[in-house]
């Protein structure tokens, strides 16, 4: 099985879900998408994940992302289980876990790993944008929960650097200064796309304010 790459188009699938039937391209849309596995249900970590990804739908909506969880357990399974995190979370599983157990989506995306489980999913997090292009990934152990503060991070840094000649440095978050890209090297466009100016520390690091705002 050959492993997903940054860039490689995220495979597509029609599988069952809490939200019925799904085709994933035609689910995603034109939204970002934040696909992302978890061992099995009724396990303590993946219920604090589930709750807390519910718990954030409105900065997922202000992103124009969709989260969409999978794991291998059945539907009846997710169906009871959303009952769990719902209480013990205190929100609403308010978006689609894919029931998993055929392995479907599991096999495409490479999310059982031999030598962690024959059987259960690592944590898998896929990032991918509007074209179905797969733009960052995260593999977690078992045993450890997701910072998804850092996954709305990483989409915040991929929506402002697809927009402008920018990268983002190192614990970067909305609204800090960013770099401007080596690349862009001509005095006019750099004047046109920083007005603000910017600071050049050297010539490949050149410091400015984040542009859009």
């Amino acid at each position: 099985m050959a492993t997903l790459r940054l860039g490689d188009t995220a495979p597509d699938f029609t599988q069952d879900s809490t939200a019925g039937k799904i085709s994933f391209h035609q689910w995603a849309g034109d939204s970002w998408v934040v696909l992302f596995s978890h061992p099995a249900d009724f396990t303590p970590v993946c219920t604090t994940e589930l709750g807390k990804t519910a718990a954030l739908s409105g900065e997922f909506a202000k992103r124009n992302v969709k989260p969409i969880a999978v794991s291998v357990d059945p539907l009846e399974s997710h169906s009871k289980w959303v009952n769990d995190i719902n209480e013990t979370q205190n929100t609403t599983v308010n978006f689609p876990i894919l029931a998993d157990a055929d392995r479907t989506v599991a096999n495409l995306y490479d999310m059982i790993h031999p030598n962690a489980s024959t059987t259960a999913t690592v944590r898998s997090v896929f990032i991918i944008d509007p074209k179905k292009v797969i733009r960052t990934t995260f593999t977690y152990p078992a045993s450890t929960g997701r910072n998804f503060d850092e996954i709305l991070r990483v989409i915040d840094s991929l929506q402002l650097t697809d927009g402008y000649k920018v990268a983002t440095p190192v614990n970067w978050k909305d609204g800090d200064d960013v770099i401007i890209v080596p690349s862009l090297q001509d005095p006019a466009e750099l004047a046109l796309r920083f007005p603000k100016g910017f600071k050049a520390v050297k010539p490949y690091l050149r410091i400015t304010p984040q542009p859009n705002k």
